[in-house]
């Protein structure tokens, strides 16, 4: 504290101390003047004065309480905003050991690497010490003359036809009173015609995604193909400018009013105060004189919003961004399990399907409430849930194949699968095998059913969701009664089932009709006692001779 700091308390604190001995003095001596005359009313006063002195020490108390409430909950609040980010960037870090206990899951090799390379990527982004700032929009609303602007030094070729940038080009930037680099990335304008428009389009979504700020520049009023993609990136909590360029084309009047529409439009997702208008690269403009001159660049609306945002939110935005990655990159490698699992577990309702048809139709089951039961196979439900970590023993299998097979019988099901087999069957197989196949056919549809169903049961943790058991049987029946399946099916089950089938049947046709061949059998040779023998003409080189 300064001499004159300390000087200024020294004479106030005496000029309060000698206000409160005049106001004691004061009320002393009018309560002595009064008490002579009318004591009881000295002593009112005296008592009220007493209690006006604790209110006014009672409010001071209350309101400096509250100022140091507000004070420390200011600081517990700052704290948490301190917090915060470690918070986020420790959630990505256990998002990250998630995602490679799953990696190790995944069985294809190409996939499995280039996750685990997202994965140290996005480990070695908790610890980087920048901000990457990624510039979208279209190729014509000139990204890359607000980059120009940004850094203040050519980056890139102005003024050019659509789809320049072919890469993500990224630029270094220090704002004053910024500790953290700032990356600055201009990708390739979207919207672009063409299949190489298309792939350069996907690598600045891709970067987009990546970001921890996006500024989305547009030369106009928002179109609905610009519109989309800036909210799906909002969606999915990408903090976003819109940046309104080429003002200099524009009256005051026009700008105003192309910025309230922005404004107005994106207003469910986006502060108004996150759109501004810039002049990156003014145009050139004709004198009275003739002469020609070029405006200068008008940026700055840009920067001081860009240092606002940074400042108040670049460390949160950076956790987000990391916190959000991580999330994708556990998504796609859940996805990819998922994708795994289905593709095992067709492969075992695919030999459970035929296996059951066989059963059926080698023993055929007159009752649908058989075959509906037959269909379902416990052994398939318990191989199935295995698949996706469920341990599962044959009783448990048993009743929940039971539960599904009777579900299958009261909402219709057998009765319209075999209808609907019956008229596919006999437009491609003989009628005489029609009515053979029809069961083994359906058990196996059925059993099809029934197997996709329980693969929704087990991807849900053993859970049928809101509408129960009813309602995925159901949307298993309505997806494999499309067309294109069922071609496929039917043709399956003529190669898998009918088939073999008939061949069977024209094997044992062709047996019954062939008479059994008779072949002589050789007489056994009886042993004779050589002394009963009348005749001795046995050759000495006979077998019979070693006897």
């Amino acid at each position: 504290m300064t001499i004159y700091r300390l000087l200024i308390l020294i004479v106030g604190i005496s000029f309060i101390l000698g206000l409160m001995i005049w106001l004691v003095d004061a009320i002393y001596r009018l309560y002595f003047q009064i008490s002579f005359t009318a004591p009881l009313l000295a002593n009112l006063l005296l008592l009220l004065l007493i209690v006006l002195l604790g209110v006014l020490i009672a409010a001071f108390i209350y309101y400096f309480n509250l100022f140091s409430g507000r004070k420390s909950s200011t600081s517990r609040n700052s704290a948490r905003l301190v917090q915060l980010p470690a918070q986020k960037t420790e959630a990505a870090g256990e998002n990250l050991k998630a995602i490679r206990q799953q990696v190790a899951q995944i069985q294809d090799e190409i996939s499995r690497q280039a996750l685990l390379e997202r994965s140290q990527e996005i480990e070695r982004n908790l610890t980087r010490g920048n901000i990457r700032v990624v510039v979208f929009g279209t190729g014509s609303a000139g990204k890359t003359s607000v980059v120009n602007g940004l850094i203040g030094r050519m980056v890139g070729e102005v003024g050019a036809p659509m789809g320049t940038t072919q890469a993500g080009e990224t630029y270094r930037l220090q704002l004053q009173g910024l500790s953290r680099e700032i990356l600055i990335t201009d990708t390739p304008g979207i919207l672009e015609v063409g299949e190489a428009g298309s792939q350069r389009e996907q690598l600045a979504r891709q970067l987009a995604t990546e970001a921890d700020l996006l500024l989305f520049v547009v030369d106009n009023d928002l179109r609905q193909s610009e519109y989309t993609p800036l909210r799906v990136l909002a969606e999915i909590g990408k903090r976003s400018l819109i940046v309104l360029n080429k003002a200099d084309l524009y009256t005051e009047q026009e700008q105003e009013v192309i910025l309230q529409q922005l404004r107005d439009r994106v207003q469910s997702f986006i502060p108004p105060s996150d759109v501004v208008a810039v002049s990156a690269n003014p145009q050139a403009v004709a004198l009275d004189s003739g002469d020609w001159v070029t405006p200068e660049v008008e940026i700055m609306p840009l920067i001081r919003r860009l240092a606002a945002v940074l400042r108040a939110e670049g460390e949160d935005l950076i956790a987000d961004n990391i916190l959000l990655q991580s999330q994708r990159l556990g998504e796609e490698a859940r996805r990819l399990i998922d994708k795994q699992r289905r593709r095992q577990a067709d492969k075992i309702i695919d030999r459970f399907q035929w296996i059951g048809a066989g059963v059926i139709a080698v023993t055929p089951v007159p009752v649908v409430d058989l075959l509906a039961t037959a269909a379902v196979n416990a052994q398939m439900v318990v191989e199935i849930g295995k698949i996706y970590g469920c341990e599962l023993n044959m009783e448990r299998g048993r009743e929940l194949a039971l539960s599904l097979g009777k579900t299958l019988v009261s909402l219709g099901v057998v009765k319209g699968a075999v209808q609907m087999l019956s008229t596919l069957l006999q437009l491609n197989v003989a009628t005489y095998l029609v009515g053979k196949t029809i069961q083994g056919i359906t058990a196996a549809y059925l059993t099809r059913i029934a197997g996709k169903s329980f693969i929704e049961y087990f991807r849900h943790n053993q859970d049928w969701g809101d509408g129960g058991m009813t309602e995925v049987v159901q949307t298993q029946f309505k997806l494999l009664q499309k067309e294109q399946f069922m071609k496929g099916f039917v043709k399956d089950a003529i190669v898998k089932f009918v088939q073999p089938m008939q061949d069977t049947i024209k094997i044992r046709a062709e047996l019954e009709e062939t008479p059994p061949e008779i072949v002589p059998m050789p007489l056994e040779k009886t042993w004779q006692n050589p002394l009963l023998v009348d005749d001795w003409d046995i050759p000495p080189s006979s077998p019979s001779d070693d006897w």
